[in-house]
């Protein structure tokens, strides 16, 4: 064993001040003062008297006797988590010319020095500080800490050993401030050793990985230092994220703070003046708008509901007003609308949120800035003389949305958190200052549903989720949370309701593939819109070409997931408009052939539905784009045409046996949205397994890396065409957005781009494979593969 040794050697004393960040300039931010207004942001964005000093310990379920002792943990969680910045690895780091590459993570040394015998004695003496929640937020601050893998904690990625510094006077002030946070005299005691490697940091590595081992298996057993110690963890992040953000942006921490975070609540009426108002006055501008008795019925179903009702039923707006009954009864600054796919949220913003005043109205998913650009080109009624803020300012990240009051995100945007996504996290305390709005929770995967039913069951926010349609397995499982609306008994007074999904729509023909061809162009002859839909894109590339060429070369619409962003949008929109126009005077014959891109909150309205046999709740949510506003009057019929697919691929042959035995059930005759609903509580595969009801955010304990949110995908891969290469290398140099010309091809047509010049990571396809009316031929049938997301 070395002998302990003064840790900064004569040579090393004259480097200068600690850094925590690069010098920008003349700016030099010291470590120090990182880490005071780290602490500073806690203190400020969790102030005892203020909204969010209440909405966020409710979000994580503690007790409100419990704040105190979250804002403690939480700022001496500040004043340490940058500590480990004190090495001569980052110090180095900070003032090199370019890249320079550290040997150890800064916040694994962090945790290193926490769990130092005489440190981690020092805390404890500490009323009410937990040092294992407060090692854990440090440890976990960057979700770059793992037990193994690619972020084993404190493993070198050198063979020399790194200097450390914690002897500096700036880490003394900073335990001198944690002493005074915590009421304890200040830590008596000098680091160990000047490298981590020495004999003497043993018994500190030793304690970090038994220390972890212990507190994983102890908030197993006690739900309330769980609670605490994923409040501290997340707000942690948040206030790192706010320290940095304003210093970068040269802002004022606590103005910022008071502006942004503590903001006023909603005002009573504030919903209804910015959004729905303005929305209903559309909808129908010669006349008063006429509620539906369901639509205000739902004002009523409380905090927590679930709201299921036939498509086309008007749930959106039944949304906006529960969001608006919610803002009278409690504090709220925001509303989030969460959709499960980019089209679907574009959509949202399109027909909702972007009715809200100039700076309000936010789109957040992972392309939205590329979304709003081109919707601005050709702005709906709702954007005119607007200028939208994208999803996040450059700058400052997700700090940027904070100011925002509606919002329509893809699930991941804000739920992701659950799974470790650090945008997701920094939104968290926005998070629970909203109402929250879980549209189309039928077509979750299985990871997003357990991600949701982790989410009811851990956190409390005002929340409400909507499907036409919903198995009864996960009914079930979702009704130990919400509050089912409406009830049997609430039907009674619905009329207007019970009328619409009692009204027979449709009249049901089991077919085959052929025979609908021949029905489906004689349909478009007459003047109808015929929707198909398939369940690979393979099949709906053949199935285009074929119908294309029998109709002349005109008049087919082709969608589905394998087509570059910009071109995506335009057939996105190309069938949302072919398929919502406002009047029977209007109707454009149209035939469009999709996957089950069209089965999630698109307001289409087809006369004719064809599909192959796919999933029950698919089904339902397919035939529900048909005859959807009963625009050739209460005695038009829809029909459906369905028919078995060549193969079961990508769905399971259990799915499909289900979903025979479903159609056969419904008959031939005339189908409403009651016997859709009826027939999928009888014959839905009732096989899947439940939740896990858990997630790496709840499991993560000390450590912390992302999870998946969704399944993953295995079969498709991002990708470049090589005949986009110089595009994308010009929009990439102009610092434009590139994310147009990318799109999702099977993994085996995803090749390296070496020497291109582009990203590393990115990967490039075949341009000879794609048309920008029918997509990236997939062509082979071993890769069949849905295209829904």
């Amino acid at each position: 064993m070395n002998a302990p040794k003064d840790i900064l050697p004569a040579g090393i004393k004259s480097r200068g001040p600690l850094l925590a960040k690069s010098p920008r300039g003349a700016l030099r931010l010291t470590l120090i003062q990182h880490l005071m207004d780290t602490e500073q942001a806690a203190t400020d964005l969790f102030r005892p008297g203020t909204r969010w000093s209440r909405s966020y310990p409710r979000f994580f379920r503690l007790n409100a006797a419990e704040y105190p002792r979250f804002l403690l943990n939480l700022r001496v969680a500040a004043l340490f988590h940058d500590i480990g910045k004190a090495n001569e690895d980052f110090q180095s780091a900070m003032l090199a010319s370019g890249f320079k590459a550290q040997s150890l993570r800064h916040e694994h040394l962090s945790a290193l020095f926490l769990s130092e015998p005489t440190v981690r004695a020092w805390l404890e003496r500490a009323p009410g500080l937990d040092v294992d929640v407060v090692t854990a937020a440090v440890l976990s601050h960057h979700l770059k800490a793992a037990e193994d893998g690619d972020w084993m904690v404190l493993n070198p990625k050198h063979a020399y050993s790194t200097n450390l510094f914690f002897n500096d006077e700036q880490i003394h002030s900073a335990l001198v401030r944690v002493g005074d946070a915590a009421e304890i005299p200040s830590f008596p005691g000098t680091a160990p050793a000047q490298r981590y490697v020495d004999d003497a940091w043993r018994a500190a590595y030793d304690n970090l990985f038994r220390n972890a081992s212990r507190f994983r298996v102890a908030i197993r057993k006690d739900p309330e230092r769980l609670k605490l110690a994923l409040a501290v963890k997340a707000g942690l992040i948040v206030c790192d994220s706010v320290s940095s953000g304003m210093v970068r942006e040269g802002l004022i921490i606590r103005d910022w703070i008071d502006d942004v975070a503590h903001a006023p609540a909603l005002k009573a009426d504030e919903i209804h003046a910015s959004v729905i108002e303005p929305r209903t006055m559309q909808m129908s501008p010669t006349r008063p708008f006429a509620w539906h008795s369901f639509q205000e019925g739902a004002a009523k179903v409380g905090r927590k509901g679930l709201l299921l009702a036939a498509c086309g039923a008007g749930k959106t707006l039944a949304a906006w007003r529960w969001a608006d009954a919610v803002s009278k009864s409690e504090e709220i600054a925001r509303v989030i609308f969460l959709y499960p796919t980019r089209g679907t949220a574009t959509e949202g913003f399109r027909d909702y949120v972007a009715h809200a005043p100039e700076g309000e109205a936010a789109l957040v998913h992972g392309t939205s800035k590329y979304e709003l650009n081109e919707m601005l080109a050709n702005p709906p009624e709702a954007l005119l003389g607007k200028q939208i803020v994208d999803e996040s300012d450059a700058r400052l990240f997700a700090l940027g949305l904070w100011n925002k009051r509606y919002f329509s995100a893809t699930v991941d945007q804000f739920l992701g958190f659950i799974e470790h996504g650090y945008g997701s996290m920094c939104l968290v305390p926005a998070l629970a200052d909203a109402a929250v709005v879980f549209d189309e929770v039928h077509s979750y995967d299985a990871s997003m549903w357990n991600a949701l039913l982790t989410f009811l069951d851990r956190f409390d926010v005002a929340t409400l989720c909507m499907t036409a349609t919903l198995p009864p397995s996960r009914r079930k499982q979702i009704q130990r949370y919400l509050s089912t609306y409406p009830t049997e008994a609430d039907r009674i007074d619905l009329q207007d309701l019970e009328e619409k999904e009692a009204h027979p729509r449709y009249r049901l023909t089991l077919t085959t593939r052929e025979a609908a061809i021949a029905t489906a162009l004689a349909a478009v002859a007459e003047g109808h819109r015929v929707l198909w839909v398939v369940n690979t894109v393979r099949r709906c590339q053949e199935l285009a070409l074929l119908l294309q060429a029998q109709l002349n070369g005109t008049g087919v619409i082709v969608y589905h997931s394998r087509f570059r962003l910009k071109d995506r949008q335009q057939r996105h929109r190309q069938t949302v408009d072919a398929f919502r126009a406002p009047g029977i005077e209007k109707i454009v014959p149209t035939i469009a052939v999709t996957t089950q891109v069209c089965e999630m909150s698109l307001d289409l309205d087809a006369d004719m539905l064809i599909t192959e046999d796919a999933p029950v709740s698919s089904l339902v949510q397919r035939f529900g784009r048909a005859n959807r506003h009963l625009r050739r009057g209460k005695d038009f019929r829809a029909k459906l045409l369905t028919y078995p697919p060549e193969s079961n691929l990508p769905y399971d042959r259990k799915e499909l046996q289900a979903a025979s035995t479903f159609l056969s059930a419904l008959g031939t005759g005339e189908i409403s949205q009651r016997d859709l609903a009826t027939c999928l509580e009888t014959h839905a595969l009732r096989e899947e397994r439940d939740a896990r009801m858990s997630t790496a955010f709840i499991e993560g304990g000390y450590f912390a890396t992302p999870g998946a949110l969704r399944d993953t995908d295995e079969t498709g891969a991002p990708v470049l065409l090589d005949c986009d290469v110089a595009e994308f290398s010009g929009l990439s140099e102009a610092k434009g957005p590139t994310d147009g010309l990318i799109l999702n091809v099977p993994k085996k047509h995803a090749r390296k781009a070496d020497g291109l010049g582009l990203p590393t990571w990115m990967r490039i396809a075949d341009g000879n494979r794609y048309d920008a009316w029918l997509g990236f031929r997939v062509e082979d049938r071993s890769t069949d593969s849905p295209g829904s997301m």
